[in-house]
């Protein structure tokens, strides 16, 4: 049951973050369950992966280069997710700084 209040409100945040950001379009409720689903399966698995694969590189930019891999992520699930796009770098880093705040403020009232 944890799992799906996660997921629903990873969603909620993705269609927040979709009508907050020009840039950003998703174009239904259903679309957005779905890029929250995507994302989750993406930063479970292959972020990691990334991270530990560009250690050096994100050392050197103290840092910077994880908002990078976000992006990355953002971008990958716009390309998995028909319904789901974003145009252009700023607003994919916008909308990975947008769900994960509107995603901690619902996750901090539910819990």
């Amino acid at each position: 049951m944890g799992l799906l209040v996660r997921i629903l409100i990873s969603a909620v945040a993705v269609f927040i973050a979709s009508r907050l950001i020009p840039g950003i379009i998703v174009s239904s409720f259903g679309t957005a369950l779905l890029v929250a689903i995507v994302l989750g399966l993406l930063n479970a698995f292959l972020k990691p992966v990334l991270v530990f694969l560009t250690i050096p590189i994100t050392i050197l930019t103290l840092g910077l280069f994880y908002l990078v891999i976000n992006v990355l992520m953002v971008y990958l699930a716009a390309y998995l997710v028909s319904g789901f796009a974003v145009s252009g770098f700023i607003a994919a880093l916008l909308f990975s700084f947008v769900v994960s705040i509107v995603t901690w403020i619902i996750d901090a009232i539910v819990s």
